[in-house]
Formats: C-alpha cells, structure tokens, sequence
C-alpha cells in the first residue's frame, strides 16, 4: 500500500516554497495541509487512465476509464488488457488512436521493452526519455508519472492545462510561454511539483474562481 503524505507548515519543502515565494505563501495559507498518497502501487494503470483523459474533461476521461474498469472486472492490468479486443476497447468511448496507444503501452510491458518497476531508480530525465519512447506518451504524460506516481519533488508541468490555470491566476499574467514559465518558477526549485500540488489544489477547491490578492 502506497505510503500516505502530509504536506503543512512543519515540511521542509513547504517552509522552503514560503520564504521563496509571498505569492505562493498565500495560497499555501489559503489551501491548508495536503494529504495524498502517490500511485506507486497501481503504475500501469495511472498510464493507461492518462492515455485515455488525454485532450479530454476530467469528467469525460473519468467516465471511459470507469467503462473500462468495468471490462477488467476493476483490475486494469497489462494481461486485463491485452485479452480486450480493439472493438471493445473502442466501446468504452475511447478514441482509435488511443486504443493503439494503449496496446503500444501494453505491448512494451509484456514483452519487456518497458519496466515500470525499474524506473524509480532513474533520473527524471531518463524516465521522461523512456516513457516517452512509447507511442502516445509525451512530456505532459511523463511528468503526471513522476509527480503522482514517482512523487518526484522538482517536477515543473508546464505542459498541463490545470496548472497554467492556476499559475495564471497566481500571477495575474497570460503569459504562459515555457521561458516565462521557468523563468518565474526556477524560485520553486527543487520542490517544484510541491507548489504544483498546492496549485492544483487551489484549482480543485474554486478558489480561481475570485481574483487573487497578496495582502487580502
């Protein structure tokens, strides 16, 4: 069973992010403790569910992935998997394209071209590099692996909607180039994805939803 985590105000990289970052402070204030426990147990099928929320709501990508559980009577497996025909895959509401990059996944695991289990001994880069060798598995896919599965703790996701979401609204800038990006971040590092997760958070619990204000 996956270890359960609390970040607060007594975490090293929390204390860290607040003398780094006012802005960031506030939300952390604003969010209170995180407790979550990485996906380490369950890291093939974390893939397969973001294969599938690819370019989708979280709602939509929720409900095909619930399908799809269902046909793998709730265990989403590689051998689950692979005894699913395309047709059935498809029925779940998913794309073509996914499903090949889905067997594209499957088949690398059965016949040992990729094994999760070795990747938590390799640097984010080499994982980013392996995982995305894969057909259908790009940056965005990569880095949700080693945040909520490797729980990697310096990983910048600029590549995910949700977090520019927040980013925008805690700086109050459109700007969302990934120069600009890193550039306003580098303060976070190397706890990168722990302000990433109050980010989300921050999104998750509406606070967008009003303007953001420092000395509020």
């Amino acid at each position: 069973m996956s270890e359960i985590i609390t970040l607060n105000m007594d975490t090293t990289s929390v204390q860290y992010l607040c003398e780094k970052d006012k802005r960031l402070a506030k939300v952390i204030s604003m969010v209170g403790p995180i407790t979550y426990s990485p996906h380490s147990d369950e890291p093939y099928a974390f893939l397969v569910h973001e294969i599938i929320e690819q370019m989708l709501s979280i709602k939509a990508g929720a409900k095909i992935y619930g399908r799809l559980s269902e046909l793998c009577n709730g265990l989403i497996t590689p051998t689950s998997i692979s005894n699913l025909t395309d047709g059935e895959l498809k029925a779940t509401g998913t794309s073509q394209n996914k499903v090949s990059y889905i067997r594209a996944l499957t088949n690398a695991i059965i016949n040992g071209t990729l094994c999760l289990d070795s990747l938590s001994e390799k640097t984010d880069k080499e994982i980013i590099r392996k995982l995305t060798g894969i057909k259908g598995i790009g940056n965005w896919t990569a880095k949700m692996y080693l945040i909520f599965v490797l729980d990697r703790e310096d990983v910048l996701p600029i590549e995910d909607n949700a977090f520019l979401q927040s980013y925008k609204w805690l700086y109050k800038t459109k700007d969302v180039s990934p120069e600009s990006v890193r550039k306003k971040c580098q303060k976070w590092k190397p706890y990168s994805s722990i302000a990433s997760r109050f980010l989300y958070r921050a999104l998750d619990e509406g606070f967008l939803k009003n303007e953001f204000y420092l000395y509020k």
